[in-house]
């Protein structure tokens, strides 16, 4: 079974830029978007709420890894490599945290939705997935570095980050937010175009959407306003504004 999930995982490797946009577009489509909970409007607003706190979550946690410890996930050649053994920073605390900072953004936005078949069948995939992601680097990083590897294993959970230890895991390093702009721009714009856009799917879906232009009109400026705020930090940093330079 391992076996087939650190293949499933390559894959997923190799393939996820493509696949996961797709992927969670057909999952948001499974149904459409309440607009109540037990016929409660109140409640829908709240989970929303938590839903936005949730991405946020995922968003900051990302921010965190890269600011202080940035590894490129994207591999050699679209497959799964490392050229060093990152411990220190949030992989002090975690092994996956990048994953988890996913998994945080993908379940806000699958509860964003809030049908509970998409919440349910969004989340169990992409945990499905980033598992078997996880096991054929686990793979690889064994083979690669060894013992050096298992011990960290040992001392590092997977999953969970043990917060109690971000002040020893990131002593006497600083935090490169240049770096945490220029490397995650596109995600956390991506993201929280993806939050609005359902948000207002969700109101276009709704009995007399005519009542809600005002809402709706806010929703697609901020949409907007992601956009060009994309284009602009791609602009800015292809000019060299978020060049670390070679001490960084």
């Amino acid at each position: 079974m391992k076996k087939t999930m650190i293949s499933i995982g390559n894959f997923f490797f190799r393939f996820r830029n493509q696949a996961f946009p797709v992927m969670i577009v057909g999952l948001l489509l499974m149904a459409l978007p309440p607009t109540e909970i037990f016929g409660s409007a109140f409640l829908e607003e709240g989970k929303d709420l938590i839903a936005l706190a949730v991405v946020l979550a995922g968003l900051i946690l990302r921010a965190t890894v890269i600011g202080y410890a940035y590894i490129q996930r994207g591999g050699l050649n679209k497959k799964v490599y490392a050229k060093n053994l990152v411990t220190g920073g949030m992989f002090g605390i975690c092994r996956n945290p990048l994953y988890v900072g996913n998994m945080l953004i993908y379940s806000g936005l699958f509860l964003v939705h809030g049908s509970l078949w998409v919440v349910a069948a969004g989340i169990a995939l992409f945990a499905f997935i980033y598992q078997c992601i996880i096991y054929a680097e686990e793979a690889f990083l064994e083979d690669k570095f060894g013992d050096g590897y298992r011990a960290y294993c040992r001392d590092v959970p997977r999953w969970m980050p043990r917060f109690g230890k971000f002040a020893e895991s990131t002593e006497g390093m600083e935090f490169n937010f240049k770096r945490v702009i220029a490397k995650d721009y596109s995600t956390a714009c991506a993201a929280l175009f993806a939050v609005v856009a359902v948000e207002a799917w969700e109101y276009l879906a709704a009995p007399n959407p005519t009542l809600h232009v005002g809402y709706l009109s806010v929703l697609i400026a901020l949409m907007a306003a992601f956009g060009v705020l994309a284009g602009a930090i791609s602009f800015l940093k292809k000019r060299g504004v978020f060049h670390e330079g070679k001490a960084a």
